[in-house]
């Protein structure tokens, strides 16, 4: 196992709290810093993996607050923006305009987009819009607890 410094540490925790794989991350360390680690070496710093259960509370730490960032920053990545992907669909259709089979799926894809069918919002109603109606039925679950009661006097 190689020893590596603090930076190299710091620097292998935020890759894996940036959802980059063991293997890429001791790649990157390679490229970077021209040291040889393992990808289990890098998988020890990361505290949600079975192998970073005894990392340091302040790897953890830096880990767990590099994560929260990570999540928080998801519109930095250009695929997650709406605009972008039209914008590609756009471009794919203005550099193949005469394919026949591509331009209906490129418009499909561009409607969903559109209409929010990517989203993970979800909206549930009940009749005419109204509130979902929810009926608590405990009848099967009181009728077994009774049979239960009676077969325990029996004994």
């Amino acid at each position: 196992m190689a020893r590596i410094t603090k930076k190299v540490k710091l620097f292998i925790v935020r890759m894996l709290a940036e959802f980059e794989t063991p293997t890429s991350t001791s790649k990157a360390v390679k490229d970077i810093f021209n040291i040889e680690v393992s990808p289990q070496q890098c998988e020890l710093y990361d505290p949600t993996k079975r192998m970073g259960q005894d990392l340091g509370q302040e790897l953890r730490d830096k880990f767990f607050e590099y994560r929260r960032l990570a999540n928080e920053e998801l519109e930095a990545i250009p695929i997650a923006n709406k605009r972008y992907r039209l914008q590609l669909l756009q471009g794919l259709v203005e550099k193949y305009p005469d394919n026949p089979v591509l331009i209906p799926k490129w418009t499909e894809q561009a409607a969903k987009e559109m209409g929010g069918l990517f989203t993970n919002r979800q909206e549930v109603t009940g009749a005419n819009g109204g509130p979902v109606e929810t009926v608590n039925s405990n009848t099967n679950v009181n009728s077994y607890l009774e049979a239960r009661k009676k077969a325990l006097d029996d004994y």
